[in-house]
């Protein structure tokens, strides 16, 4: 993750993105959990093809502000 490595990481099968966990990995596919900001589906996509993962987008607006509330709490 050498580009993006000071806003990016990846923590087990969690994409992160600056503090906010995006996507996460889940055998050769990226599920990404909710829209975000472009810089952050920068970031979404480069992970993508830096493993070679297929993209998956999910819909869930709950989904995304669910793990917002989790982040915060930790």
């Amino acid at each position: 993750m050498n580009r993006y490595k000071q806003n990016l990481r990846i923590e087990g099968n969690k994409v992160i993105s600056y503090v906010t966990h995006v996507a996460t990995i889940e055998g050769d596919t990226l599920k990404q959990l909710g829209y975000w900001s472009m810089t952050t589906q920068k970031h979404i996509n480069y992970v993508a093809k830096e493993l070679n993962l297929k993209p998956i987008k999910t819909n869930s607006y709950e989904k995304n502000n669910s793990i917002r509330d989790t982040i915060r709490k930790e």
